[in-house]
């Protein structure tokens, strides 16, 4: 009879100690004042082109390049929600020769509207890695939303000739950390 007793206590006890509680009034409005900043890093462009690669049936080519296109501002959403881009680039350079790599970002009308450009020195024996960070915002991220298609050239600069043997490459590697603000 005591433990029932002692069982009714204790749940009299819980029952009011629940009843209580602290509560406070919601506010749903809240929602209308989210803001969420989150922050993505993506694989930009990359290649990796061998020595031999520059030399066609015993000439050298001394210039290449390649358009491709780059629509990803046509989505309204990720157009209006970007604030900012870095594009970060590294390249890798195992020849003995010197490039000049271009990077062309072209409008709708095919007219460039922004470049970069790299210096890369010819390889010595030692590691060779060029590196930049581009940063767009403000009215050079305006000029990133404007580009529709994407150019590269490279440009091999007069030096020790190069064969189908010839050993070593040309990589670059990149990526893009980009900035959002969904309201």
């Amino acid at each position: 009879m005591q433990k029932v007793f002692n069982k009714r206590i204790l749940g009299v006890f819980i029952l009011a100690l629940f009843s209580l509680s602290c509560t406070s009034n919601l506010d749903f409005n809240q929602v209308n004042t989210l803001k969420i900043t989150p922050v993505s890093v993506v694989n930009f462009a990359s290649f990796d082109v061998p020595a031999k690669e520059f030399v066609t049936n015993g000439t050298e080519q001394t210039i290449s390049g390649a358009v491709i296109t780059f629509d990803i501002f046509r989505d309204a959403f990720f157009n209006k929600s970007l604030t900012k881009a870095d594009l970060f680039f590294e390249i890798n350079n195992t020849i003995s020769r010197v490039y000049k790599i271009n990077l062309y970002f072209f409008d709708t009308n095919n007219l460039p509207v922004y470049k970069i450009s790299f210096d890369v020195p010819a390889y010595a024996g030692k590691t060779n890695l060029v590196t930049k960070n581009e940063i767009f915002q403000n009215a050079t991220l305006d000029l990133l939303k404007a580009t529709k298609r994407i150019g590269f050239t490279v440009t091999m600069l007069p030096g020790i000739a190069l064969s189908e043997s010839s050993l070593g490459s040309l990589k670059l590697c990149s990526s893009a950390t980009v900035y959002l603000t969904v309201q």
